[in-house]
């Protein structure tokens, strides 16, 4: 049998017409990864014909423990058959209590966070949206601070602080009350945005509303892996106490150990007034969102924010287990720095061997990617990675980076045979590349 690196596995498109007939337009990542796919365990999922692939997608970062893991599967489904509450709205459940303990013990009492949750709708733009408007109305104005590049959800008042203009346009009508402010790097790497931002913010003649809060991502999922440093971040949670804005940390993406530690600014020593939580909270791909918020700012009244799904008892059972399974352990965290580094290195490997002016390595801990100059190059790499046996997307404006997002969990050997595809394909993509642009020549 031929190596998967140097051979293609797919010699075939699958039959969709049941989708293409009754599925909505607004279908992306199947346009992507054209396969259907049956079922998955692990590092792997696996297409109708039983055919492997690694997966560097693990849900857009929502299977940060990989597919069906064993011990999340026996729970739920020894809670499922004993006939354990499935839906229960904001009720007092069983499986609840004990989420809220382990959250609690392993989460908040380490750092010294006096905080409270808020279970919402079980989406990340659901925390969002409650997290800016709580803001709006514990200050009183209705501004948000925003940052390029920045992606916080398509629901409207996400959206508003969103950068991409692919999902904004979408929207129909006018996205008010938020003003997007430069990220770190993003006016190059001499400029101080922070100092910039501060001026505008000081400034009475600026144009600028005083906002009521700041939202930013540490590592920027969707807007190509752009990461803030932590001297940045510090700078900009002093900024917003001298503008009297709450901090909000959307760690959506990047917590729940993507980045090398629980949250995303635990190495900043940040003390956000609230952080979102999705995606990968849940452990097992289960619906399931939070706003974590400081105790003092907890100025809800009953109902007065709501939504049916907010109580996803069968989340609570997975994320319980991932908290004591994975968290009360040191050497988990350990070992997901040690993988990303390996990752970085691999990455910088490529870019050295294959990358021409402009190609950049990006991210920490296994939120990692590359970007690679050039219209349509990082999409094609990931197109050919796919025929390889490996799914793994782009991000940025442009979809200009190839991002990495194994699961955390990922074996060693599995998280080479990977990095060799992704390399494999990039080798494939810029060498048929450069005999293209010599054969025109």
């Amino acid at each position: 049998m031929k190596d998967m690196t140097e051979t293609k596995i797919r010699d075939n498109e699958p039959d969709t017409e049941i989708f293409d007939a009754l599925e909505s337009e607004v279908q992306c990542y199947a346009r992507n990864f054209p396969a259907i796919f049956d079922r998955a365990e692990g590092s792997y999922i696996y297409d109708q014909e039983g055919r492997p692939y690694l997966d560097f997608l693990a849900g857009a970062g929502s299977l940060n423990y990989g597919h069906n893991h064993p011990v999340l599967r026996e729970k739920l489904v020894e809670y499922i058959t004993y006939g354990g509450i499935t839906h229960s709205l904001d009720l007092h459940t069983v499986a609840k209590e004990r989420f809220l303990d382990a959250f609690n013990e392993l989460v908040l009492k380490p750092r010294n966070m006096d905080c409270v949750l808020q279970f919402t709708g079980p989406t990340g733009t659901n925390a969002v949206e409650a997290a800016l408007k709580l803001a709006r109305n514990i200050k009183g104005r209705h501004n948000i601070l925003a940052f390029t590049n920045g992606f916080h959800g398509v629901s409207l008042g996400a959206l508003a602080a969103t950068g991409n203009s692919y999902h904004r346009d979408a929207a129909g009508l006018a996205l008010a009350s938020a003003t997007p402010m430069p990220y770190a790097g993003y006016m190059g790497e001499d400029a101080d945005t922070i100092a910039y931002i501060d001026k505008m913010l000081s400034d009475g003649s600026s144009g600028v509303d005083r906002p009521a809060a700041a939202i930013v991502e540490t590592v920027q999922g969707e807007g190509g892996l752009n990461t803030a440093s932590f001297e940045w971040l510090r700078r900009l949670e002093k900024l917003c106490r001298k503008h009297d804005m709450l901090l909000i940390v959307d760690d959506i993406q990047a917590g729940c150990g993507r980045t090398g530690s629980f949250f995303s600014f635990d190495e900043a020593g940040l003390s956000p007034d609230m952080v979102t939580l999705s995606k990968s909270l849940s452990g097992y791909g289960l619906p399931f969102a939070v706003v974590v918020i400081r105790s003092q700012l907890d100025r809800w009244r009953p109902g007065e924010h709501n939504g049916t799904f907010r109580g996803n008892n069968h989340a609570f059972v997975t994320a319980t287990t991932t908290l004591w399974n994975f968290w009360a352990d040191e050497g988990f965290i350990t070992d997901v720095r040690r993988k990303g580094d390996i990752v970085h290195g691999r990455l910088e490997r490529i870019a050295d061997r294959l990358g021409p002016d402009g190609t950049e390595v990006r991210g920490r801990g296994l939120m990692r990617g590359i970007r690679f100059p050039g219209d349509g190059v990082s999409q094609a790499i990931a197109r050919e990675a796919f025929d390889r046996g490996l799914i793994i997307e782009t991000s940025g404006s442009d979809s200009e980076v190839v991002k990495c997002l194994p699961p955390l969990t990922i074996g060693e050997p599995d998280l080479l045979k990977g990095l060799d595809i992704l390399e494999a394909a990039a080798v494939a993509v810029l060498e048929d590349s450069s005999g293209s642009d010599r054969d025109a020549a």
